[in-house]
């Protein structure tokens, strides 16, 4: 028997528990304000990828590892708040979680409340990571070479684009921009209408020198090359190498033009490698905690050497990205006996 099956034959399908709080859609929209909350879906990949609340990790608990998944994916010491589609998988979850001290707050009503009262879904993939200092910082998928980070409250964008990379993004529906970060000049990571739909007052947009040049008019940029370093708040910015090794490929991203991204927040590195090879300086990063590293030919990577260039860096976590048409299950599978969680999300 399962582990959902076995919950619900415990402590029977309609059962509340004092260990957790079920709680409507106004007071649950009221609770994950609160950027310290973590969000958390736990229907299956299929209904997650159709629409969920912006921000929810996901974690099936029909699935027979999802206490163990749980347990390695959610940060400790934070409160959940989690939902399924009616309120019946996840008051088994909630169960599940609250024995393990977790303190849970779960949509009675599931997203089927939550669409009945009208209120947003997306189809952005996220990932919750705590920092060492025990705070959240919250990736979100795009798309291809575009990812944002939050943290404290604060909006980070890499590499955002329009109409460039289906599907087509509207930034101006999203939060704006404390930090905009563009690796290089191409089409699918400069896009100054991006820029705009994001940028407000104080944004503080990171760029080459030909992307700097190519947004004038726009917003000023702060020019960094490869091995500048520069503290927005609490995030430290350290521009490192991102070009072609391959005599075939010098005219795609030549060596010393483009920037790829490490940064540290709250004593959390991650690595934003950009168009690049694996390259010798990737011996030059450490303690990287989460990286990006593409994988896309005939202008990045093979799968063979993203797993390299993953040996390399030895991050806790790996996202392949910016993969197009390339086969991106390939690096999961030559990186199983490595100790990397590789994840794949909706990076194409």
């Amino acid at each position: 028997m399962g582990l959902f099956a076995s919950l619900c034959a415990l402590v029977g399908c309609n059962a509340q528990n004092a260990a957790f709080k079920s709680v409507d859609v106004t007071e649950f929209e009221k609770t994950i304000a609160d950027n310290n909350i973590v969000r958390l879906d736990v229907r299956t990949p299929e209904e997650y990828a159709e629409g969920h609340i912006d921000g929810a990790i996901n974690i099936d608990v029909k699935q027979t590892d999802f206490e163990k998944r749980a347990m390695a994916l959610l940060p400790t010491g934070k409160t959940v708040a989690l939902y399924c589609r009616s309120g019946r998988r996840s008051k088994k979850a909630a169960q599940v979680l609250a024995a393990r001290g977790f303190d849970i707050v779960e949509l009675e009503s599931g997203i089927i409340g939550w669409n009945d009262a009208k209120r947003p879904v997306t189809t952005i993939e996220t990932d919750i990571f705590a920092t060492p200092g025990g705070k959240l910082v919250r990736i979100d998928a795009i798309k291809h070479g575009t990812l944002s980070i939050n943290f404290d409250g604060k909006w980070i964008y890499i590499d955002p684009v329009t109409t460039a990379v289906k599907p087509v993004t509207d930034y101006s529906t999203m939060p704006r921009a404390d930090i905009i970060l563009i690796t290089h000049e191409h089409g699918d990571h400069l896009d100054a209408n991006a820029v705009r739909q994001l940028a407000k007052d104080g944004t503080r947009l990171v760029a080459n020198a030909n992307c700097a040049t190519a947004l004038k008019g726009v917003t000023d940029a702060t020019v960094m090359a490869n091995g500048d370093s520069l503290t927005v708040g609490d995030v430290k910015i350290d521009a490192v190498p991102a070009y072609n090794t391959g005599a075939d490929k010098q005219q795609f991203h030549p060596r010393g033009r483009d920037n790829g991204f490490v940064l540290t927040i709250d004593g959390m590195r991650i690595y934003i490698a950009g168009d690049t090879e694996n390259i010798p300086e990737m011996a030059d990063i450490n303690d990287i905690d989460v990286a990006f590293l593409p994988c896309n030919l005939p202008y990045t990577m093979t799968p063979e050497q993203v797993a390299n260039a993953a040996r390399i860096v030895k991050p806790k976590v790996l996202f392949p990205y910016h993969y197009a048409q390339t086969d991106i299950n390939r690096v999961p599978e030559l990186l199983k006996n490595d100790q990397i969680d590789v994840r794949i999300r909706q990076y194409k």
